[in-house]
C-alpha cells in the first residue's frame, strides 16, 4: 500500500513538495475498518462507507481481519489428568488452512460491500489476539480513524468476555468510532 505524502501548510497555499511542485491538499484520511464474521462488523463497515468514505472521496480504506494464532498444543479434557498435549503437524496445518479460508471469506464479503459502493479498499489479515493485533495494525498502517462494530454485550458479559471495542477505544493511537448494532424492528 502506498502512502499519500503531502505537505500541508496554512490553507495549503505556497507549500511545495521536495520536487518543487505545489501541494494544495493535506494528507488523505486513512480509515481502517475491522471486520469479523459478525453482522455487526459488516454493519459498521457499511456505516463507514456511507458516512465517512463517501464524505472524504480521497480517503484510503483498509479492511482488516484478525485471526487467532494457531497453538501447537491442545487443551485436553481435564479428566485425563494430562497437562498440555501437542497437536500433530497435520492437525496444525489443517487448522491453519481452515483459518485462512475463513479469513478469505470474511474479507471477500467485506470487499464486495466496498465494490458495490465503488470504493477501492485494501484487505489485510493480522494474526494474534484481536485487541492487540488490530491495535498494532492501526500503527503499522498509520490509520487516522478506526471503525468497528459492537456486539452490544451487557455489562456482565462484557466483564467476563472482554470487549474489543472498549480495549481499542482506550489503546488505539487514533480516534475510534464504534458503530452500535441497530435495534431489531418489531414484527
Amino acid at each position: 500500500m502506498e502512502d499519500t505524502a503531502a505537505v500541508s501548510g496554512a490553507h495549503g497555499a505556497g507549500v511545495e513538495d521536495g520536487a518543487g511542485r505545489a501541494v494544495t491538499g493535506t494528507k488523505a484520511l486513512k480509515v481502517m475498518a475491522a471486520v469479523d464474521a459478525s453482522e455487526e462488523s459488516l454493519q459498521a463497515l457499511s456505516w463507514a462507507l456511507d458516512n465517512v468514505v463517501r464524505c472524504h472521496p480521497d480517503a484510503a480504506l483498509v479492511v482488516v481481519h484478525a485471526q487467532h494464532a494457531i497453538d501447537h498444543f491442545v487443551y485436553p479434557i481435564a479428566a485425563h489428568g494430562i497437562g498440555l498435549a501437542y497437536a500433530p503437524p497435520s492437525a496444525v496445518e489443517s487448522m491453519r488452512k481452515e483459518q485462512e479460508e475463513n479469513s478469505r471469506r470474511i474479507l471477500a464479503r467485506a470487499l464486495d460491500m466496498c465494490k458495490e459502493r465503488q470504493v477501492d479498499a485494501t484487505a489485510a489479515v493480522v494474526e494474534g489476539d484481536a485487541k492487540e493485533a488490530i491495535c498494532q495494525a492501526v500503527e503499522r498502517f498509520q490509520a487516522g480513524l478506526l471503525v468497528l462494530g459492537s456486539r452490544g454485550l451487557g455489562k456482565i458479559k462484557r466483564a467476563f468476555l472482554g470487549s474489543v471495542s472498549d480495549y481499542l477505544s482506550h489503546h488505539a493511537c487514533c480516534p475510534v468510532l464504534v458503530v452500535k448494532p441497530t435495534k431489531a424492528q418489531p414484527k
